[in-house]
C-alpha cells in the first residue's frame, strides 16, 4: 500500500484508445482510492479540451474533470492540475487559457506553432503541483495512437516522456472492439514508448468475465504486458464532461405518467457547462432530457436554455433547427424557462458582439422574453459567487417562497447584460433575481417568476432552492409536494466517489499498481 511521504512524487499516467473511453472516470477513482489510504494525492491533465470548465477559488478556469477528480482526491483544485484549457468557439478556432487565464483564441496552426512555448508552461505546472503532493495521477486526452499529431504532444507519451511516468492503457469495450483497440493502439507506439506501458485495463464490460478471460490472455501474449483488471458497467453518479457523454442524447418526452415532471435542456451545438444539470439526479420523480429538434421538445414542464460558448451561432442553430419559433410558442402557452449563462443572454432582445469575440456575425436577436441587450466585450469574467433570492423575485412562479436563500456558484461568461434604458441587470419592470453582498443585483426575473436567466453556473446546485422550485411546478400540475432530499448534493458526491473508489479497488490489480507507482515491476 503507498502510504507516506516521498522526496519525488509518485507518478502515474492513464491513457486511452479513444476519447470517451473513462480516463477522466478511472483518474477520479484512483484519487479517491488513495486519498482514502491517507495519501495526498492530486490529478494532472496537460490540456484539456472542454466546454465544461470550472471556476477555482482564486478566479482561474480549469476543465471541470479536474475539478471534479481534486473534489475525489479531497483537495482544493488548481489552475496548476489543467494548465492548457482549449474551448472551442467554433469549428476551426478555440480559445486558449493558459494557467487559467486566457491566453488567445487560435487556430489549430496557430496553437500548434506556439507549442513549445507551451510545454514549457505545462512543465513548470507539473513540477509545482508535484513538490507539494506525494502521488500525482495524470490523464491522457483522446489516444496517444493519433500519429499526425505525435510531433505536437504533450498531452499523452509526449508528457510521459516529459515527467518521466509510467502509463496504463485504458480500453472500452463497450463500444466493440476493445482487443483490436488495445493492440493497435500499443502497436502504433514507438519503441521507446512502448516500454512506457505498464499493463492494460478493460473498461465497462458486462456480463460473464470468464467468457472474456481467453481474450485477455491472448493480448497480454501479443503485446507482453499483463491486464491490471476489468471494470464492470455501471453509473457512476459523477459529473462528466466528455461531449459523448450518454446524458447528453436527446431523447423525446417519456409516455405515462412517470416521471412526474418533465424538464427539457435544449442541446446547443456549442452548449457547455452541461454539468449544471447533474444535480437532477437527486430527484427521482424529474426527468432530465436533452432534446435538439422541436419534437424531442415536446411541451415540458420546464425549459431550460443552457450555457453557450458561442450564443450568436448557437441563436442560429435555433432559427434554422425550428427550435427557436417552437420555444416562443411554448412560452406563449405559459411553459416556464430558465436561462443560465449563455442561455440568460438569449432571453434578452439582442446579442451584440461588435469584436468579433465568440464569432463573426455581429450581432442577433434573442427571444426578447426579457427586455434586456447584451454586449460582448474582451474581459472575461471569471469568478466564484454567493447571492441572495430576493423579495421580489421569490413572491410568484418558480421562486416562490424562496426569498433570502442563498445561492452559490461560480460565472464565466464574456457578455454584460443591461436595459436598453442603459442599467445594468436587473432593471424595472423586471425583478431582480439575487444581489450579491454588496447589493449588486445578479440575473433577472420577469413579473409573474416564469421566465428566470443568471449568470451562474452550479445554479441548481443548491439543493433547497431547487426544491422549492420543483415544488412549484408540481403545484402548477396539481402534484403532491415533496419534502428536499436529506442528502446535500456535496454529500451525495462524496458518497459516490466512495462507490466509485470501492468498485475499482476491487475490479483492478491495485498491489500491481502500486509496485508500478514505487517503479518496481
Amino acid at each position: 500500500m503507498l502510504r507516506g511521504k516521498a522526496k519525488q512524487a509518485g507518478k502515474l499516467m492513464i491513457q486511452g484508445t479513444a476519447s470517451s473511453v473513462g480516463k477522466s472516470l478511472l483518474v477520479t477513482a484512483l484519487c479517491r482510492i488513495f486519498a482514502l489510504r491517507g495519501v495526498k494525492v492530486a490529478p494532472f491533465k496537460a490540456q484539456n479540451m472542454s466546454l465544461n470548465s470550472f471556476i477555482t477559488p482564486q478566479g482561474h478556469e480549469i476543465g471541470r474533470a479536474q475539478a471534479v477528480q481534486a473534489e475525489a482526491a479531497g483537495i482544493e483544485p488548481s489552475y496548476l492540475m489543467n494548465p492548457i484549457l482549449l474551448k472551442p468557439t467554433d469549428e476551426c478556432r478555440s480559445q486558449v487559457m493558459v494557467n487559467g487565464v486566457i491566453h488567445a483564441t487560435l487556430s489549430a496552426r496557430e496553437y500548434y506553432d506556439k507549442k513549445a512555448e507551451l510545454a514549457q508552461e505545462v512543465a513548470n505546472a507539473f513540477k509545482t503541483l508535484a513538490k507539494s503532493h506525494e502521488l500525482v495521477i495524470i490523464e491522457g486526452a483522446g489516444s496517444p495512437a493519433e500519429i499526425n499529431l505525435r510531433e505536437h504532444d504533450l498531452v499523452n507519451m509526449g508528457l510521459a516522456e516529459m515527467i518521466d511516468a509510467p502509463v496504463l492503457l485504458l480500453g472500452d469495450i463497450e463500444r466493440g472492439g476493445v482487443f483490436a483497440s488495445l493492440f493497435g493502439t500499443f502497436k502504433l507506439l514507438k519503441k521507446r514508448e512502448q516500454r512506457r506501458v505498464r499493463g492494460f485495463v478493460i473498461n465497462k464490460f458486462r456480463g460473464d468475465l470468464d467468457i472474456l478471460t481467453p481474450g485477455i490472455a491472448e493480448m497480454e501474449r501479443l503485446i507482453g504486458r499483463r491486464s491490471l483488471g476489468v471494470l464492470p458497467w455501471f453509473t457512476p453518479e459523477i459529473d462528466e464532461e466528455d461531449s459523448l457523454s450518454e446524458r447528453l442524447r436527446p431523447s423525446a418526452p417519456r409516455k405515462g405518467g412517470v416521471p412526474e415532471l418533465d424538464v427539457a435542456v435544449i442541446r446547443l451545438p456549442f452548449l457547455s457547462n452541461y454539468t449544471d444539470f447533474s444535480v437532477f439526479d437527486l430527484f427521482p420523480d424529474v426527468g432530465l432530457r436533452y432534446a435538439d429538434r422541436p419534437e424531442t421538445v415536446g411541451k415540458p414542464d420546464l425549459l431550460i436554455l443552457p450555457g453557450s460558448k458561442n450564443t450568436l451561432k448557437d441563436l442560429e442553430f435555433l432559427r434554422s433547427s425550428g427550435l427557436f419559433g417552437h420555444i416562443t410558442r411554448l412560452r406563449g402557452a405559459g411553459v416556464p424557462i430558465i436561462g443560465l449563462c449563455g442561455g440568460f443572454q438569449m432571453l434578452g432582445r439582442v446579442v451584440r458582439d461588435p469584436l468579433g469575440v465568440e464569432s463573426g456575425l455581429g450581432e442577433a436577436a434573442g427571444f426578447g422574453f426579457l427586455d434586456m441587450e447584451t454586449i460582448f466585450e474582451e474581459g472575461k469574467r471569471a469568478t466564484q459567487t454567493r447571492v441572495r433570492i430576493g423579495e421580489q423575485a421569490a413572491c410568484a412562479g418558480l421562486a416562490r417562497g424562496a426569498e433570502g436563500l442563498e445561492l452559490s456558484g461560480y460565472e464565466i461568461h464574456m457578455g454584460r447584460s443591461f436595459s436598453r434604458q442603459g442599467t445594468f441587470v436587473p432593471f424595472a419592470p423586471f425583478a431582480p433575481f439575487a444581489f450579491d453582498a454588496d447589493g449588486g443585483g445578479e440575473g433577472a426575473a420577469n413579473g409573474d417568476g416564469t421566465v428566470i436567466g443568471s449568470y451562474l453556473h452550479g445554479f441548481f446546485d443548491n439543493v433547497d432552492f431547487t426544491s422549492i422550485l420543483l415544488n412549484n411546478l408540481r403545484r402548477a400540475k396539481g402534484l403532491a409536494q415533496k419534502a428536499a432530499p436529506v442528502l446535500s448534493y456535496a454529500d451525495f458526491r462524496r458518497r459516490a466517489y466512495d462507490r466509485l473508489a470501492r468498485i475499482t479497488e476491487a475490479s483492478l490489480d491495485m498491489e500491481t499498481i502500486d509496485k508500478i507507482i514505487a517503479n518496481r515491476r
